[in-house]
């Protein structure tokens, strides 16, 4: 699956991408993929030497930065916004246990259409979703595959938190605040991946700029070698935790966030995750999903692809439609991104917290939009979390099965949603209480 060692893939996938980015390519796609149908690896060279020189449409309506200084100047005018610090260390958990509970939800069928999404889970008595996904056999018809993690992430089939990269990011982000703090650089990021977690936990965009590490490459040259998975949605997944210690300061937040996904993506890549850190961080300070995506598209360049997705989704949640249109509309809109992209995920994620009225039926309605289920639902619920704290997540969803945490990243494999929530608050950038800091740090020394 979209190998980032394979030309057989890179060169389709990068074929699309530069179709879905402006770029007039011709017949090159079809022929690219007939050549790797046919594992034509001279015919893939000659065609990624034509890719390489495909130009943009003169009618591309889009502005799409990618250099810093422009990035950094995003969302320059938004103050930070009061949080309750009494109420934080609630606001948190449920942050990491919203994460932790919708991600599972999404992770069986994961890379399924809307409609292989619905199909499914009516075949399994999930429609509407109200828990985790059973695994059936035979596949209903009409449903072509289920996610390889579906034997040990179905209803049943687990007793800790199932490993899954939208979780190992969110954890090494942890590790990474508390050794380097606001000092992080993009040159940290690259020297804990390498030591920290395994290239084979590493999928699309993460893979190929691991691969580009390994062979002496560094950011921002890491994004773009080799990488069609550069505006994917890899890098939105890895900003939850600089939300999390930047609660209520979303510029903080994205500033961090922009450091992280220089290495991995360009352009809506990396808009990605400022939007997603910044929308993390906003939802510390309200009650309000509305608000926090009003704060949160404020990072997101109105020249985009991605804010023009965001302010379609606002605007048909404005108009009164149904969750159902707002499905239809992303299908409509923005079906043709391949399910991994960034831009019709964000979308949504933002159509679940808008339409959405508590965590599950939140959760479920970023999932019934199909494509990256586990990926989108995890930042959904995580959202959900730190707009309303641990109790808005179900009890039965948390059960007993969500307390310990299965993770690829080194020395921290089966540490529970409690140590992650305690090790968080003693990072955290907001000036607590003299007891809350004190029993944090207590706590989170004890779990070291």
């Amino acid at each position: 699956m979209h190998s980032a060692l394979d030309p057989r893939d890179l060169v389709p996938d990068e074929a699309e991408q530069l179709a879905h980015s402006g770029h007039l390519i011709g017949d090159l796609e079809e022929r690219a993929r007939a050549a790797a149908a046919a594992s034509d690896l001279d015919g893939l060279a000659r065609i990624s030497d034509e890719l390489a020189t495909a130009p943009l449409r003169a009618d591309w309506p889009y502005d799409e930065p990618s250099d810093d200084a422009t990035l950094e100047r995003l969302g320059a005018d938004v103050p930070p916004s009061p949080v309750d610090v009494a109420d934080l260390p609630r606001r948190l958990r449920g942050a990491w246990l919203g994460r932790a509970v919708a991600n599972t939800l999404g992770k069986p069928i994961e890379g399924l259409t809307r409609a292989e999404v619905e199909t499914y889970l009516r075949a399994a008595g999930q429609w509407p979703q109200t828990g985790y996904v059973a695994l059936l056999d035979p596949l209903p018809a009409g449903v072509s595959h289920l996610h390889e993690s579906a034997p040990f992430a179905s209803a049943g089939l687990f007793v800790d938190v199932p490993r899954d990269d939208d979780i190992d990011w969110t954890i090494l982000g942890l590790y990474l605040m508390e050794r380097y703090g606001q000092d992080l650089t993009t040159a940290d990021i690259e020297t804990e991946w390498l030591d920290r977690i395994p290239f084979t936990q590493t999928f699309t965009a993460e893979r190929a700029a691991y691969r580009n590490l390994i062979h002496g490459l560094h950011a921002p040259e890491t994004a773009v070698v080799g990488n069609p998975y550069r505006e994917w949605i890899g890098a939105l997944i890895r900003a939850d935790v600089f939300g999390y210690v930047h609660p209520g300061d979303p510029g903080a937040a994205a500033r961090l966030a922009l450091i992280d996904a220089r290495l991995t993506h360009v352009q809506n890549g990396i808009y990605g995750e400022l939007w997603a850190a910044a929308l993390v961080s906003a939802a510390f300070a309200t009650d309000s999903a509305e608000d926090a995506l009003r704060v949160a598209r404020r990072f997101v360049p109105g020249t985009s692809r991605l804010a023009a997705a965001l302010d379609g989704i606002r605007d048909v949640h404005r108009g009164g439609a149904s969750a159902k249109d707002a499905l239809d509309w992303i299908d409509s809109e923005l079906g043709h991104y391949n399910w991994v992209h960034t831009i019709h995920n964000a979308a949504a994620i933002a159509a679940g917290l808008l339409w959405g009225t508590d965590f599950t039926t939140s959760v479920a309605l970023t999932i019934a939009a199909g494509r990256d289920t586990d990926s989108s639902a995890a930042t959904t619920g995580s959202v959900f979390g730190a707009l309303h704290g641990d109790d808005a997540i179900p009890a039965d969803l948390v059960g007993t099965t969500h307390h310990r945490v299965r993770s690829s990243i080194r020395d921290f494999d089966r540490i529970t949603i409690d140590e992650l929530a305690a090790r968080t608050l003693a990072v955290t950038t907001v000036a607590l209480p003299a007891e809350t800091a004190a029993e944090a740090a207590v706590e989170s020394e004890a779990v070291r």
